[in-house]
């Protein structure tokens, strides 16, 4: 791969086959190469995407400079059957009225006896009343063997399924049902740091709602993938108008309109993504240099409910129709964004990947960063003066991670944190401290070959440091921060996360939030001074079109 003029290498992406096209479309248009195995060695590459997950060796063996687009051990919450139980026991540890946006259900066959239990007791003890269920193998996706049923005679399944309570009361749009598609992103599970994006889908069935048509997939789903093989998919719908996506600018278009407290509805959906990844904490180890898109699917009943339907791993990123493309093209480009990639990362241990000479350790150039055993670092002489100090951080046992610190470096403390692909530093000053280096008196350095793979990754945070544990930003392009939304929340997340605390916090949240937006409320926050959070975050509310400071809603550092 040819390095541009002035020394600097494109970033490079690796696609795993069945990867998303526009994935390829985003990165190219920002100047990305893509990875070529024939020409470039095996670590010479930035981001590695899959639509599946990793092997174990794929995250002992991530380097500085690499990204990776999954967490493992995600399918504890993206598997139907795994989320269940999760809620379940959230709903034991923390009472059923925390996790009621989570629809009761069974898995099936192991709880078939259970589920006959709470059939018989609804058919004797509330007859006038219906009770609808949906079915749904627990390893699939798009819609694929779901059916739904009221007597329980209709149920009829060959492999493990779940059976859930199916919410019949969905807020209709012109008569037909229709879901949001929610993308999160989930930046680190230790601490725990959750973004949300403001652009997401709403989905419709393309046939109007109907309980005497359970059978009617295209009246009850709201999948894609189903929809779009309708009869009336391509026609002008009351409304909702051709195809079955909006946008969620569109959507929240509507429900301005409507008499809501939109606010709050918008909280209880963060919320309910914050409590569902909560269940997941204790299950994911730490991965640095991962993350994790998913697509969460919310149902908004009759009374503006939200309702959690289900968690999905690498949510489609396909171009289906004119709704997509904004919505997922922008979702991509914000996503690189955050993955928070420095002109350091172009040259992936230059001199390193590269072809080398016959010996088998090299004597690298030194550059602004570079990677060293920690039984090869030494203190260089002469490096004590104020520009051209070595600050190492290492969280792994095997590495460390040094870069030069000056203020032009782009892993100074107050250097901009995204989107630093875009602006690299000039040569010039790079070549300049290169050279001061050159005539600098110390200790020679070498690097074992890349194919010893015995090198661990440092984990590479939000800002240039690691080891202080700096705030996430509060946005990053359509991305909000939701999740940790002040100190309390930040401090409980750390290593082993406090999950009661943090239950905690997000009841107060709540709480507060709710009482703020009555009238008699409003009136007071208006006629005072808007009150600062009381410490270093300044989280805005995920969901309206302009996110407004938490701080403007209500003060979190009030006592309650």
């Amino acid at each position: 791969m040819a390095e541009k003029e002035g020394g600097f290498a494109p970033l490079v992406f690796r696609l795993h086959g069945g990867a998303p096209q526009v994935v390829r479309e985003v990165l190219l248009e920002r100047g990305w190469e893509e990875y070529d195995e024939e020409e470039q060695e095996e670590g010479d590459w930035n981001l590695y995407w899959r639509s599946s997950g990793f092997r174990k060796s794929d995250y002992e063996n991530i380097l500085p400079w690499q990204r990776l687009n999954h967490h493992p051990k995600m399918s504890q919450i993206t598997r139907k059957d795994c989320l269940a139980r999760h809620m379940r026991r959230m709903k034991i540890a923390f009472g059923a009225a925390l996790y009621d946006f989570s629809p009761a259900a069974f898995i099936l066959p192991n709880e078939y006896t259970k589920f006959l239990g709470v059939c018989t007791k609804n058919r004797t003890t509330d007859r006038r009343k219906s009770h609808y269920w949906i079915c749904k193998p627990v390893d699939l996706s798009r819609g694929r063997g779901i059916f739904l049923f009221e007597d329980i005679k209709d149920l009829v399944y060959d492999s493990s399924v779940i059976v859930q309570r199916y919410i019949s009361n969905p807020l209709l749009i012109s008569g037909y049902k229709f879901d949001l598609r929610i993308y999160v992103c989930v930046k680190s599970f230790s601490p725990l740091v959750i973004y949300m994006h403001q652009e997401g889908l709403v989905r419709f069935a393309t046939e109007k709602f109907n309980l005497a048509s359970l059978d009617s997939l295209y009246s009850h789903l709201t999948n894609t993938s189903i929809n779009k093989f309708g009869m009336r998919y391509n026609t002008d719908k009351e409304q909702v108008g051709r195809g079955c996506k909006w946008t969620m600018s569109r959507f929240r278009s509507f429900l301005h309109k409507q008499d809501v407290n939109e606010l709050l509805l918008w909280h209880r959906i963060s919320n309910i993504v914050t409590l569902t990844l909560l269940t997941a904490v204790p299950c994911v180890p730490s991965s640095p240099n991962c993350l994790e898109l998913l697509g969460f699917d919310i149902l908004i009943d009759a009374s503006y409910k939200p309702w959690l339907l289900e968690v999905n791993y690498s949510p489609a990123l396909s171009l289906d129709c004119p709704a997509d493309v904004p919505v997922k093209k922008g979702l991509i480009n914000d996503i690189i964004d955050l993955m928070n990639y420095r002109m350091i990362d172009s040259f992936r241990q230059k001199g390193y990947l590269r072809k080398r000479s016959s010996s088998r350790y090299l004597q690298p150039k030194i550059s602004q960063g570079f990677l060293l055993p920690k039984t090869l670092h030494a203190t260089p002489s002469g490096c004590k003066s104020r520009n051209h100090s070595i600050l190492c951080s290492s969280s792994s046992q095997d590495t460390l991670l040094c870069s030069v610190n000056n203020a032009d470096s782009p892993f100074h403390a107050n250097s901009k944190s995204i989107g630093d692909e875009k602006a690299p530093q000039k040569f010039e000053e790079i070549n300049s401290t290169r050279q001061s280096h050159r005539n600098t008196t110390s200790t020679v350095f070498k690097l074992p070959s890349l194919h010893v793979r015995k090198l661990k990754s440092t984990a590479v945070q939000f800002n240039s440091t690691t080891h202080d544990k700096s705030v996430p930003p509060c946005r990053v392009g359509d991305f909000i921060l939701t999740f940790p939304f002040n100190e309390a929340t930040w401090k409980a997340s750390q290593d082993q996360a406090d999950v009661k605390a943090i239950v905690n916090e997000v009841q107060k949240l709540t709480t507060r939030l709710a009482s703020s937006f009555n009238e008699k409320e409003r009136m007071k926050m208006e006629s005072r001074q808007t009150v600062g959070v009381g410490d270093k975050f300044e989280p805005l509310l995920w969901g309206p079109k302009d996110p407004p400071l938490l701080s403007e809603c209500f003060s979190l550092n009030s006592a309650k």
